[in-house]
């Protein structure tokens, strides 16, 4: 799991380590598969809408003694890249096109959309150098 923040603790929990840092956003990654992660998220596990039960990333970055950031939206970008990689190669999601789900936007324009959206970032990047 990967968090974009602004704030770190001195000390991180095992559990976590920054990947990168910049002047304003720091990316950490937290091994969800830790003993001691789990334990947290079961500790912190609450409703958050009816029916929904989960962890407010508010709550765990509190928890963790880190200041919660919105990431830019490059870095959505690129995880909603990774995102749609993961769906495409899914069991379920080709088990379902198995079945003949076929429907009018697919995976691939997905991908196709926010690769132009990546394009036109890097163009204005570049332009306001």
């Amino acid at each position: 799991m990967k968090l974009y923040v602004k704030t770190i603790p001195h000390t991180l929990p095992d559990s976590a380590t920054v990947v990168t840092k910049s002047a304003d956003l720091i990316e950490i990654e937290i091994n969800d598969e830790h003993p001691n992660f789990q334990f947290l998220l079961e500790e912190l596990e609450t409703e958050i809408e009816p029916g929904t039960i989960g962890v407010k990333a508010e709550d765990l970055c509190s928890r963790l003694g880190i200041e919660m950031s919105n990431p830019n939206l490059y870095q959505l970008v690129e995880q909603a890249q990774t995102l749609i990689s993961l769906i495409a190669t899914h069991p379920d999601y080709k088990q379902l096109l198995e079945l003949g789900y076929q429907p009018d936007l697919n995976i691939a324009d997905a991908s196709t959309a926010l690769t132009y959206l990546q394009w036109e970032l890097e163009r204005n990047r570049e332009l306001s150098i």
